[in-house]
């Protein structure tokens, strides 16, 4: 202690304890390369403050807008599984291999990116080009619009997965199926407003939210 000019262990019972100052919390990598037009939002909390993300739009973005390329480290085994999320695995030197994201720091903000359960809430198509994994609009994306992915065609091909949103086929997604949407409209309990479907009462209470 300065002040009494003692060697003490712990605090000292005189003039108390020090003022701790906290060095400043820097982002992770990956929140770090998140383009000024999207935004990271918590969609659950679940057990040990784990954070489940989502990539939102902030502004329209247009269709064959490409991300990429998708950050990882090559793994030949994966060792990070999230079921809300791709798996993704490229072709390297003859060998194929996991695009693996054990934590934030290895990647960028594209292992943020949700799968999609169907064709309707698509907005990002995933491929590979010359080793490397991208992601490109299919369609515009709406301001508060959840970007959501699926494997293109030959990709799904090369995943072995299902091209399910590919229009002239008629392959069934693996994933479980998406409850229909109910004949009574969706109220927002916020300002009374109704909508034919969970999707637009979702995207509609993102702006509320924003408001807050």
């Amino acid at each position: 202690c300065e002040d009494c000019g003692k060697s003490l262990i712990g605090e000292c019972k005189l003039h108390g304890p020090l003022i701790r100052a906290k060095d400043r919390v820097i982002p992770s990598r990956a929140r770090l390369t998140l383009p000024h037009y999207l935004a990271l939002r918590v969609l659950e909390l679940r057990a040990g403050n784990q954070q489940i993300l989502g990539v939102f739009a902030k502004k329209v973005i247009q269709k064959r807008t490409q991300f990429g390329p998708y950050v990882g480290q090559l793994s030949t085994k994966l060792t990070c599984y999230d079921e809300s999320r791709l798996v993704l695995q490229v072709l390297k030197d003859g060998g194929k291999y996991f695009l693996d994201t054990p934590n934030e720091d290895c990647g960028n903000w594209m292992m943020f990116v949700r799968l999609a359960r169907n064709q309707e809430e698509q907005t990002l198509v995933a491929y590979q080009h010359c080793g490397e994994v991208y992601f490109t609009t299919v369609k515009p994306i709406e301001p508060h619009t959840e970007l959501k992915v699926w494997y293109a065609a030959d990709y799904a091909k090369f995943m072995e997965a299902s091209a399910v949103f590919i229009k002239e086929e008629s392959d069934v997604c693996p994933l479980p199926p998406v409850a229909k949407e109910p004949v009574d409209p969706w109220i927002c309990s916020s300002c009374g407003s109704t909508f034919a479907t969970f999707a637009l009462l979702e995207s509609h209470q993102c702006i509320h939210k924003d408001r807050v």
